[in-house]
C-alpha cells in the first residue's frame, strides 16, 4: 500500500510538472512576438531619428527631404526621438546652445514622412501664435516651388514640457525665462512637411532687459526689448532666407 502510495505520488508530481512545462513553453512562444515587436519598434524610434541629418561647417544639413540651412549659433544635438503614425513618420532633434549647463539658444526641429502612398498629400497646420499681443511679425517666404511661412514671438521656456524631458535629465538647465521665438516650416514635394522653432532667452543678449511680458508686447516694445528683438529678427530672417532645397 505505502508502495502504491509512493508511485502514486510520484506520479502526480511528473504530471504537474509536465503541466507546468508546458504552460512555461506556451507562454514563452506567446511572448516571442511581442518581443520581436517590441525590439522592432524601439530600433526604429531610435533609428529614424537619428538618420539623415547632420550639422557640419555650421549647417544643418537634411538627405531627406535634402535642404541645408545655415545656422545662428554652435549647436549641438542633445535628443532625438520619433513617433510612428498611421499616414506618416515624425521624426524630432533638440539641439542646443549652453552655458555653465544652462541653455540659452534652443532649436528643435521636427521632419514628418509620408509612409503610406495611398493617403492624401501630407499637411501641416497653419501658424499661430500663443497670443496675438505677443506675435510680431508673420509672413511668407518662397525658394522656387516651395513656399514656407514663418512667425516670430515672445514665449516663456516650460522646462516640465513633455517633449524637453530628455533634455532635463541629462543635466541640462531650462530657465522658465522669457525668449524670442521664430517658428519655420514648409512642405516639400506633398511627402514631408518641415518644422523648426528656435528659440533664444532674453537674457543671453548684452542688454539690460525686462522679465516682464508687458513690457514686450508688440503694441508697446521699446528700449532695450525692442532692440533685442531686432537684433533676433535679422538672425531668424537671414537664417530662414538663405535656406537652400535640393541635393548640393
Amino acid at each position: 500500500m505505502n508502495a502504491d502510495i509512493l508511485d502514486s505520488s510520484l506520479k502526480e508530481k511528473f504530471r504537474r510538472l509536465t503541466f507546468l512545462s508546458e504552460r512555461s513553453r506556451l507562454m514563452k512562444r506567446k511572448m516571442i512576438p511581442h518581443f520581436l515587436i517590441l525590439l522592432f519598434l524601439g530600433a526604429f524610434l531610435s533609428g529614424c531619428a537619428g538618420v539623415g541629418v547632420e550639422i557640419k561647417e555650421g549647417q544643418l544639413i537634411s538627405q531627406e527631404p535634402p535642404f541645408r540651412l545655415p545656422l545662428t549659433s554652435e549647436f549641438r544635438l542633445v535628443d532625438s526621438f520619433g513617433h510612428p503614425g498611421e499616414n506618416s513618420n515624425t521624426r524630432g532633434y533638440i539641439y542646443i546652445k549652453e552655458k555653465d549647463r544652462q541653455i540659452e539658444e534652443m532649436f528643435i526641429l521636427q521632419i514628418a514622412d509620408r509612409t503610406n502612398p495611398e493617403a492624401g498629400p501630407i499637411t501641416a497646420p497653419s501658424l499661430k501664435p500663443y497670443a496675438e499681443q505677443n506675435m510680431y511679425s508673420k509672413d511668407k517666404i518662397r525658394r522656387g516651388e516651395v513656399e514656407g511661412d514663418y512667425l516670430i514671438q515672445i514665449m516663456a521656456w516650460n522646462p516640465k514640457a513633455s517633449v524637453l524631458q530628455a533634455v532635463v535629465k541629462k543635466g541640462f538647465i531650462i530657465p522658465s525665462h522669457l525668449a524670442l521665438q521664430g517658428q519655420f516650416q514648409f512642405i516639400y514635394q506633398k511627402e514631408h512637411a518641415v518644422s523648426i522653432r528656435y528659440s533664444r532667452d532674453v537674457n543671453s543678449y548684452p542688454l539690460k532687459v525686462s522679465e516682464e511680458r508687458e513690457k514686450w508686447v508688440k503694441e508697446s516694445i521699446s528700449g532695450s526689448e525692442r532692440q533685442a528683438y531686432e537684433i533676433f529678427k535679422e538672425s531668424f530672417l537671414k537664417m530662414i532666407n538663405r535656406i537652400y532645397l535640393g541635393s548640393p
